[in-house]
C-alpha cells in the first residue's frame, strides 16, 4: 500500500466514539472488503514469512473454533476447564515434537504465550528469578549471538538484564561459542542460541553450547519461535539439520511460535521449560491482597480462550502426518529456490540455511535485486551489516508455479542490478520488509513515520 493511511478516502475514520452504533452489516461489509484486498498481497505465493498457512479452510476452521470460546477468560477455569485441556494438550504436543522425552533428571513443562516476543519475555524473566532465588544474583546478565532476536534485547531491557552481544563467524553466520566462553562470567544467568535466526535461516551450534551452559552452570535458551515447528520435521524427513532441542544436555528453555509453522492463527506461541521449577520460579504471589489472594503463572492475566480452542483445534487436525506433508513441500520449495540464486554467481548465500534463506551480492548492492523483484510482485525481509534480502519459505510458495516464478524473475533482476549497480537503491532494510528510501536521511524518515503514527495521532491520518 502507497500510504500510511490507505483507507482515508474510502472508508470513515472514526475519531471519538461514534454517538450512534452502525449496523453490524455495514461493518461487515467493509471488513470484508479490506480483508479480500490485503489477502491478495500474499495468496499469490511471492511474500516472505507472514502467513505460513495461507489455507483459507483452515483458517476458517479455526476460526469457527475461536468463536466457540472467544468470549471466555481462562483466567477463571473453575468455569471454564476446556481452557486447561486446550492449554495443556498444545504444551504436550509441542514437547512430544521438541523431544522432550529425552529429560530422565526433571519433568518438563510449558507455558502458552501471545506470540515469540512474549515467550522470550517470559524465558528471560523465569532466568532472572531463578537465577535471584537460588544463586543469588543481583546484576544479571545474558548472552546473545548477534544474530538473534532483537526481542531478546526488548526484554533484557525491560527487565533490567545486562545483554552481551557475541559476534558471529561471517562465513558460517552461527555463534563465536568460543567469545560466549570468554565473556561469560559469575552473573551469566542464560545464554542464547537460534534455531534457525531470523536473518539467514542458519542454526547457532547448539551442542557447543549446551555443552558451555553445563560446564558453567548457567541456562541455554534456544530460540525456535521461527523454526521449533519444522526444523523437527525436516529431521525427521532427512534433513541434514542438527540437534537444538531436549535431546541436548544443557538446553532448558525452547520458544517455539504456534502461530508461525503450527498454522496457528496470530497471537500464540510455547515456552517449552526443561525442568518445571523453573517455570515455577517465575510464577507471581500476592497473597495480602484485599482482592483476594492472586497468583499468576506468566505476565498476562485476562486471556481468550478463543485462541487456546483454535490453536488445539489446528495442531490437532493436522496431526504428524499433516505437518511432515507440508514440512517436505516447503524443504522442496526452498531448496530449489536456492538452487536459484545459487546459479548466479553474482548472488552468495548466507551460511548453511534450510526452509528460510538469507542472500547478498559481493558485486553491488543487493536491493537493487530486491527492486526489481517488488516490481514483480514479490516481497522479501531485509537485513543489513552486510545488506542482504531473504525468504521464508511458507506454504503458500509451495503452490505450483511460484519456484519456477522466482527462478525467472530473479534472472532478469540480476541484469537489472548490474545495470543499476552504481545508482542508489530505493529500498532499504527495516524488519518484517524492504520498504522506504536508501537515503541519508533513511532512518529519520522512519523514526518520523513512526512518530507520526503513534505519537501525534495514534494512529490516525491528519484530521
Amino acid at each position: 500500500m502507497s500510504s500510511t493511511y490507505p483507507y482515508t478516502e474510502r472508508f470513515d475514520v472514526v475519531r471519538g466514539m461514534p454517538s450512534e452504533g452502525r449496523s453490524r452489516r455495514a461493518i461487515l461489509d467493509d471488513l470484508a472488503t479490506m480483508a479480500s484486498e490485503e489477502d491478495k498481497a500474499w495468496e499469490s505465493g511471492q511474500c516472505s514469512g507472514t502467513m505460513y498457512c495461507g489455507d483459507h479452510d483452515h483458517y476458517a476452521f479455526m476460526a469457527d473454533a475461536f468463536k466457540l470460546f472467544a468470549h471466555v477468560n481462562v483466567l477463571q477455569r473453575d468455569i471454564c476447564p476446556s481452557a486447561s485441556k486446550f492449554e495443556g494438550e498444545i504444551i504436550a504436543m509441542t514437547l512430544d515434537m521438541l523431544h522432550g522425552d529425552a529429560v530422565h533428571d526433571t519433568t518438563p513443562a510449558g507455558l502458552v504465550t501471545s506470540g515469540g516476543s512474549d515467550s522470550i519475555l517470559h524465558a528471560m524473566y523465569a532466568y532472572r528469578e531463578h537465577a535471584r532465588q537460588h544463586r543469588g544474583i543481583e546484576r544479571p546478565n545474558v548472552i546473545k549471538p548477534e544474530t538473534a532476536h532483537a526481542a531478546f534485547d526488548k526484554a533484557c531491557h525491560l527487565l533490567g538484564i545486562e545483554l552481551r552481544r557475541a559476534p558471529i563467524d561471517p562465513a558460517t553466520t552461527r555463534a563465536d561459542v568460543a567469545w560466549i566462553a570468554e565473556h561469560a562470567d559469575a552473573d551469566t544467568i542464560a545464554i542464547v542460541g537460534s534455531a534457525c535466526n531470523y536473518g539467514y535461516g542458519t542454526i547457532d551450534p547448539i551442542e557447543e553450547m549446551g555443552r558451555l551452559a553445563l560446564e558453567r552452570g548457567f541456562g541455554l535458551h534456544v530460540d525456535g519461535c521461527l523454526g521449533g515447528f519444522i526444523l523437527p520435521w525436516g529431521q525427521e524427513l532427512g534433513y541434514d539439520i542438527p540437534l537444538f532441542d531436549f535431546r541436548v544436555p544443557g538446553v532448558t528453555t525452547i520458544s517455539a511460535d504456534t502461530h508461525k509453522y503450527a498454522y496457528g492463527l496470530k497471537g500464540t506461541s510455547v515456552l517449552a521449560f526443561r525442568d518445571i521449577d523453573l517455570r515455577r520460579d517465575q510464577y507471581f504471589f500476592l497473597t495480602d491482597w484485599s482482592g483476594g489472594k492472586y497468583c499468576s503463572p506468566g505476565i498476562a492475566g485476562s486471556r481468550s480462550g478463543g485462541l487456546l480452542a483454535a490453536t488445539w483445534a489446528g495442531m490437532t487436525s493436522l496431526g504428524r502426518e499433516g505437518y511432515l506433508g507440508y514440512a517436505k513441500a516447503i524443504f522442496e520449495t526452498s531448496f530449489a529456490m536456492q538452487d536459484a540464486v545459487k546459479a548466479h554467481p553474482e548472488l552468495r548465500l548466507m551460511g548453511e540455511p534450510t526452509f528460510c534463506f538469507s542472500f547478498t551480492s559481493d558485486e553491488f548492492d543487493i536491493y537493487h535485486v530486491n527492486d526489481f523483484m517488488r516490481l514483480r510482485g514479490w516481497r522479501f525481509n531485509g537485513q543489513q551489516y552486510p545488506n542482504c534480502i531473504h525468504m521464508a519459505v511458507t506454504r503458500p510458495q509451495t503452490q505450483p508455479g511460484v519456484a519456477e516464478r522466482f527462478t525467472d524473475d530473479l534472472a532478469e533482476a540480476v541484469p537489472y542490478a548490474i545495470e543499476h549497480r552504481a545508482d542508489a537503491p530505493k529500498s532499504a532494510s527495516i524488519y518484517g520488509g524492504v520498504e522506504g528510501g536508501m537515503t541519508d536521511e533513511a532512518d529519520e524518515f522512519i523514526r518520523a513515520v513512526m512518530a507520526d503514527m503513534l505519537d501525534k495521532h495514534q494512529g490516525l491520518p491528519p484530521a
